[in-house]
């Protein structure tokens, strides 16, 4: 990719969530911490989120930016029109942050997903998103659509608003956080009758067939630019096996599509620093880890070991997509064969949950469980484990492997995405790599590579030795951000001459 010019851009980010404000996943800490580096740059990156009830306002203090937005529902009065205003909040630093303030579709919610109207939420906000900018005085060089969520805002701004004379000219990105989800339903059973091509024009908010819309499809489609949050998937996502049943759609648009790899937040997370270690600790001082290590082991009712046993964390959303079924196939015979412990955290599925109640109770001594979000816990493990296991069936990006390395915590992954392009296999001829890559999704090529991992820690040097290459890996946005700076010039590029 070519080499970005000095110029300042004013960016905007649409999203359905933005930390420090509301975070669900690894989209909303991506809209703090990219925007934020990108600031750090010298361009102005502000985020428009919905205006959700658990905002804490008073943390958060917002101020009426434009009152009474109006935005068309396609349909006949008295719903043709849907009143909303836009809210903002300045941080100490010049961040600034919009807020689509709706009662019905956003302040009466418990929560950010999960309702049977989301898509019309959805294209609420990517509709008022693009009336903001007609109405501001802040116009923004470039718009980022984030997720299916707002994959309506490309689709908007080459039908409905293709005239404009604001919108027209400011090019769209639409970026792929994860392809799976793409609206009310499962691409992978969608019906004929069902299916949505994306060309059609998008219907009433009060339409039945508004709930078939498939935004991430429609968001490829009419992008000026497409983007993933990690080569490797960008790549991926052009095969059947990884592309969700758009590879083909890729395919066509491949030419426009592109994949920079997210980073982490290097200040927080940083175990010289970090106040949920029991001890601060750098590369030059890892002999302080294991009182880490003593006080994970004390948390979570295991034995303290003093660095006799191999301790093997798991952070993770209790999914599919997460290789939960490879882990349940092989737990169990390596409990059998090897001295380790394993610990795991996490939601979501409860017949996964269900496996690992059953087997902390067959081992008391050696397996450590909590099924419920506390945000302590990933960093003791971080902090304390030896290795992260992360065998995804698919990793977009991944953030836990960057997280662990960062604090010398050696991944043990599985060779797709993000996780590929962040992990390199350690090699014991050269001693070079950062953890541990397997490619099969199998219980066997899982199980050999976590033999593996166990019989490097029984030597030390080695082990110490991979550690401090781990914790070298620079995964922070500055680098990332600067290959976003350098994709943004190309959509720029691209929007120039297709006019």
């Amino acid at each position: 990719m070519f080499q970005p010019n000095k110029k300042s851009l004013k960016i905007l980010f649409v999203a359905s969530e933005a930390a420090p404000f509301v975070k669900v996943g690894g989209l909303g800490e991506v809209m703090n911490s990219l925007p934020r580096a990108l600031r750090n740059l010298g361009h102005d990156a502000r985020v428009l989120i919905p205006k959700y009830a658990t905002i804490d306002i008073d943390k958060y203090p917002l101020k009426t930016e434009i009152h009474e937005l109006k935005v068309e529902s396609g349909d006949r009065d008295p719903f043709g029109i849907l009143v909303s205003n836009i809210l903002r909040y300045d941080g100490s630093d010049g961040w600034v942050n919009y807020f689509l303030e709706n009662m019905e579709y956003y302040e009466k919610r418990a929560n950010v997903y999960g309702y049977s109207d989301d898509t019309v939420r959805w294209i609420l906000l990517s509709k008022a998103a693009l009336e903001f900018v007609k109405k501001s005085d802040w116009k923004p060089d470039l718009v980022i659509a984030s997720d299916w969520q707002s994959g309506f805002i490309p689709n908007l701004v080459h039908t409905d608003y293709k005239e404009d004379p604001i919108l027209s000219k400011i090019p769209i990105i639409f970026s792929i956080h994860n392809l799976r989800y793409q609206g009310l339903f499962d691409p992978k059973f969608v019906s004929e009758m069902d299916f949505d091509a994306g060309q059609a024009p998008i219907t009433d908010f009060f339409d039945e067939r508004t709930k078939k819309l498939n935004g991430m499809r429609r968001g490829i489609f009419y992008a000026d630019v497409i983007n993933t949050v990690s080569p490797t998937y960008a790549r991926e996502i052009l095969t059947e096996e990884f592309g969700e049943g758009l590879d083909k759609l890729l395919n066509e648009r491949k030419s426009r599509l592109f994949g920079i790899l997210n980073g982490i937040d290097t200040e927080s997370l940083d175990p010289e620093t970090d106040k949920d270690l029991i001890a601060n600790y750098s590369v030059k001082s890892l002999d302080k880890r294991l009182e880490n290590q003593v006080a994970l082991q004390k948390q979570f009712g295991l034995p303290a070991t003093k660095g006799d046993v191999f301790v093997v964390g798991m952070v993770s959303r209790m999914d599919e997509q997460k290789g939960f079924d490879l882990v349940i196939q092989a737990l169990g015979p390596l409990m059998e064969n090897i001295n380790f412990q394993f610990i795991v955290v996490g939601e979501g599925n409860p017949g996964y949950r269900s496996y690992f109640e059953e087997l902390k109770a067959k081992y008391p001594d050696r397996v450590g469980t909590h099924f419920s979000f506390d945000a302590r816990l990933p960093r003791m493990i971080f902090g304390g484990a030896d290795a992260v296991l992360i065998p995804s069936r698919f990793e977009p990006s991944g953030l836990v492997q960057m997280e662990a390395m960062r604090y010398g915590c050696i991944p043990i992954v599985r060779k797709v995405g993000g996780l590929a392009d962040s992990v390199t296999d350690f090699s014991p001829e050269t001693e070079e790599g950062t953890g541990f890559v397997f490619e099969k999704y199998d219980p066997f090529s899982l199980t050999i590579a976590i033999v593996r991992a166990s019989e490097l820690y029984r030597q030390k040097k080695g082990w110490e030795k991979l550690m401090k290459r781990a914790m070298a890996e620079d995964f922070s946005w500055e680098h990332s951000a600067k290959e976003y700076v350098k994709l943004f010039e190309l959509a720029l590029r691209f929007h120039k001459d297709n006019q």
